[in-house]
């Protein structure tokens, strides 16, 4: 029989539950998941890179829609897990620009046209963030492996910085020093005594000024109640104690094969200890990895050369293979908040705002695995300009699956036809 453990001591420690793995001893989290009408805790991954995929190797033939379609070369990693995933053809932002297109993947917002939608270009995963709260110690994750993460904005259309493997692994596990904490502590306060003074100050210059000025104004004070929010939301986590994990930290001198892996065993780790809900991850090549001579973005620009596009098949074969490895982790832990597995309640996106290296955006590379759709299709949706289906659809049906009730996101004009959620 397994010790019983009080959720109230938990509570009055400071909310340690959150940030520890979930644990079968706590008897009020196991029977969360026997609540059928409870809602569930859903989280995200994006893996992605910044050059696209060699089309040709990634997608199924448009011919074969549904169940029965023949896997491509690149996504061979995947067969095991047929059942659990769904591959997309024809979805993308409609516009083109190249490598532009890659900070739009998780919104179809570009951030020069931010100002034309009420939540500007917000990425999918901030949009999470923003749902989740103070549910996590971090709102969210955004990993970089050899590569810079341009994937996620705040709805102010700040770009959110990456971080590499090492300040992953040591942001999750590393425990602050006391005089540290402190400091942090002190920071949040001045940070909230400066946005009181400028509030103050803005509301006071709000009688003097013109209507467009006005508007400015009122984004500002957005700004400044995100911010709020945050340090709100964060501060009551400096005291909390970070989990525990026998997983060694990685050395960060390896080279892309092993940095990529450690990076997978990383998100899946934040996701079993709830230290985050949200994760993007780009990843990319260094020279002299998987025994291939030359850059990513050159082998980009294939031309249908034979090298450079074998060097392709070999960094995407490798990068979908890791997919396939979050998805065995995923699906070997038991989710004691939901029930099932950590897969049943993770969506887990593949996909690049750039299509290819050839600096198309039209058809855009995504498949989604995990979290709760009904999966195992190749879905073909229609190709003619005036009938595409804009990829916004899919990010706004991934919200809603995650518990947003909402009927836009980004340049959406609906939910995703086609993309089922599976029964309870």
């Amino acid at each position: 029989m397994k010790p019983s453990l009080k959720r109230r001591r938990f509570l009055r420690s400071g909310g340690v539950l959150m940030a520890l793995p979930m644990l079968e001893a706590i008897p009020t989290t196991v029977r969360a998941s026997d609540q059928s009408d409870a809602p569930k805790v859903k989280r995200f991954v994006c893996l992605s890179n910044n050059y696209g995929v060699y089309q040709k190797a990634f997608f199924p033939n448009t011919s074969q829609s549904g169940s029965n379609y023949e896997l491509p070369e690149t996504l061979t990693a995947l067969a095991k897990h047929r059942k659990d995933f769904t591959v997309f053809s024809n979805l993308d932002h409609g516009f083109t620009g190249g490598h532009q297109g890659v900070p739009v993947l998780l919104s179809g917002v570009r951030p020069v046209l931010a100002h034309n939608y009420s939540e500007g270009n917000i990425s999918l995963d901030q949009k999470l963030a923003e749902h989740h709260g103070a549910a996590t110690r971090f709102p969210s994750l955004t990993l970089g492996c050899r590569e810079r993460n341009l994937l996620s904005f705040t709805r102010t259309g700040v770009q959110v910085p990456s971080i590499d493997l090492r300040s992953a692994y040591r942001k999750m596990f590393y425990e602050d020093s006391a005089e540290a904490k402190i400091a942090r502590k002190k920071q949040f306060e001045r940070h909230a005594s400066i946005l009181d003074v400028v509030s103050d100050q803005a509301k006071a210059m709000d009688l003097q000024i013109s209507q467009n000025d006005r508007r400015k104004l009122a984004e500002y004070f957005d700004s400044v109640r995100t911010l709020e929010q945050k340090i709100t939301q964060q501060e009551p986590w400096i005291q909390r104690p970070k989990p525990k994990t026998d997983t060694k930290e990685p050395n960060p001198g390896n080279g892309t094969e092993e940095q990529l892996k450690a990076m997978i065993e990383i998100i899946a780790l934040a996701l079993q200890t709830d230290s985050t809900r949200a994760v993007t991850m780009t990843s990319g090549f260094v020279n002299g990895d998987f025994g291939l001579t030359g850059g990513y973005h050159g082998f980009s620009h294939h031309g249908e050369r034979d090298e450079p596009v074998a060097a392709l098949k070999k960094i995407e074969g490798f990068q979908i293979s890791m997919m396939s490895y979050l998805i065995d982790l995923l699906k070997a832990q038991q989710d004691l908040i939901n029930g099932g597995t950590l897969l049943d309640h993770t969506a887990i996106l593949f996909g690049c705002g750039m299509a290819s290296g050839t600096h198309s955006t039209t058809n855009l590379p995504l498949l989604l695995a995990g979290g709760g759709f009904k999966h195992g299709e190749h879905k073909v949706y229609p190709e003619a300009n005036h009938q595409r289906v804009p990829a916004a659809n899919l990010l706004l049906s991934i919200l809603q699956n995650s518990g947003l009730e909402i009927e836009q996101f980004g340049s959406s004009n609906g939910s995703l036809p086609g993309l089922d959620f599976a029964s309870s």
